[in-house]
This record gives C-alpha cells, structure tokens and sequence, in this order.
C-alpha cells in the first residue's frame, strides 16, 4: 500500500517541482482557497495558540495574521516540493546567507557545531549552508511514515551533501563521528512539544510555561560543541535571509537550560517581528501552563 500511495503521489509532486516559480505561487494561492475556506485545515489550532500568545490583538488583527499565515504556509509546502528539482543556483539565490564568515569562523575553531532552529519562515532550503562549510551536514528529523517518501526526503536533500538523521540515531553517529575525528554541522529544529516526562524542562515561551526540547544543549555540552541559531527571515514572496548567530562558543561554562533558553528568545524576537511566518497549525501549547 505505501508503495502504491508513492507511485501514485509523485509524478504530481514532480510536475510541481518543474513549475515556474511564478506558476508555482499561482498554484499555491488556489490551494490556499482549498485549505483555508474549504477545508479549514487546523484552523482550530490556529485560532487557539493566537489567542493565546496574543491575547492583548483585537479579532480583526488574528485574523489578519491567520489569512496571511495559510498563504505562507501553502507557499512553503509548495517550496518544499520545489526542493526536489531547484538547481543550487537558483537556491543560492533565493535562500542567502547574511553572514557566511561566520560560519568559516566557527568552522576554524575546529569543534563541531550544532545549529538550532525554529519552525519559522522557511528551514528546508536552509541546506545551501553546505556550500558555506565544509564540515559534514546533517539535519536531524523524525522519519516519514511512509518508507518511500522518506527515502525520497532523505535523496533530495543529500543532493546538496545534507544527511537526515533520525533523533533516535543522532546521539551515536554524532558521538561516532567524534571518535574518528569528523567534524559535523548538525541542524536541530527544538521549538515543538515533546513528551512528556518528569525530568522534561519546563520554560517561558512566548508569554507561556511550556515543556522544551533540550537535545540540541545536552549534546554540545557533552561532545564540547558550539551551538548556534539560523535567524531565517522572509524577505517577499520565495525569497529569504538566514543569519547565523552564536549562542556559545564554550557551551559547558553556561548552566543547564540557558541555552535552550536563549535559542527560545530569538525565536520570540521574531514571532514578534512578523507572526505570520511561524508554524501555528503545530500543537505548541498543547500542555500550557499560564505563568502565575
């Protein structure tokens, strides 16, 4: 059945790959019809976090922010499939890295690095980063259900010399790359719920107590590692600006969860800026506890 599902799903993801970007957006605004007026696809959950990290808007700005949110995010899965065919110009074009010294920087200091991300603007162009740096690229996702397209996510985005991990294997082929000497730039997006459990951390995000990865932190402080943030912004329709910024150099003089922290705060900052661009149809607040 998986593979049938496959078979019958990707010649549409291919077209759609191979459309002009301007045919490409056209579509996308079509699916907007379908997901957002149709379909209302999460717009429950879309509803409740803004109301709830934005308590002071009035209806008319969540609204606003919603409508604006569907279309970047119909924009966004269709930029994904885009992945499958875009060449590395036009992906350096459209994705840029501000500050690209900074990653030759980080690289002399001869420790592997651990960038985090959020789930804002855009993350799955972000593999141009590997034609900055010559350490291994690695992103650490969670594996598709489907064995097919997982194999077909982890194919594309080795095309620009990036390898999926999955978060169960992340800590052993890390540690293992160590051992031999392979120096690694490892992708982490940490902002989503975890499971729950008693030694989980809780922090303050956007106004809100909220359990938070801590994966990213625990492992540079075990293999002595530097850890960043990708500030991704999106500048006009197709078309974003990544900034690297150094959290830690040394990360085991800062105490346990202050980089977590830190990595939530710029987050915020630009949930703030522009809060369309985050990923609201995720259960984020799913656990929330309003700080008393």
């Amino acid at each position: 059945m998986q593979f049938l599902v496959y078979i019958l799903v990707y010649p549409f993801l291919w077209f759609i790959s191979i459309l002009p970007f301007r045919v490409l957006y056209l579509f996308s605004d079509g699916i907007y019809v379908l997901i957002y007026h149709i379909i209302g696809y999460r717009k429950k959950t879309v509803n409740e976090n803004l109301r709830l990290v934005f308590p002071n808007k009035s209806d008319t700005e969540i609204t606003q922010i919603r409508k604006k949110f569907y279309h970047h995010l119909c924009d966004m899965f269709l930029e994904m499939t885009k992945t499958m065919s875009i060449s590395k110009k036009a992906l350096e074009k459209r994705f840029k890295i501000l500050n690209p010294e900074e990653l030759k920087r980080l690289e002399s200091l001869n420790k592997s690095i651990i960038l985090m991300y959020g789930h804002y603007a855009s993350w799955e162009w972000s593999i141009v980063i590997q034609n900055h740096i010559n350490f291994s690229g690695y992103g650490v996702y969670k594996k598709l259900a489907n064995k097919y397209f997982d194999k077909l996510a982890r194919d594309i985005r080795s095309k620009y010399k990036t390898t999926l991990i999955s978060t169960k294997e992340t800590v052993s082929i890390i540690d293992d790359n160590e051992k031999k000497g392979i120096k690694s730039i490892t992708a982490f997006i940490s902002d989503q719920s975890p499971r729950i459990t008693n030694e989980v951390y809780w922090s303050n995000f956007m106004g809100i107590k909220v359990p938070c990865f801590t994966g990213a932190e625990r492992l540079a402080k075990k293999l002595d590692f530097t850890i960043a943030y990708l500030k991704v912004n999106k500048i006009k329709r197709g078309f974003y600006e990544a900034e690297v910024i150094v959290l830690a150099e040394n990360s085991l003089e800062y105490p346990d969860y202050k980089l977590t922290d830190l990595f939530l705060r710029e987050v915020e900052k630009q949930i703030y800026e522009a809060p369309e661009y985050y990923f609201w149809t995720h259960k984020r607040w799913k656990h929330a506890q309003k700080e008393s």
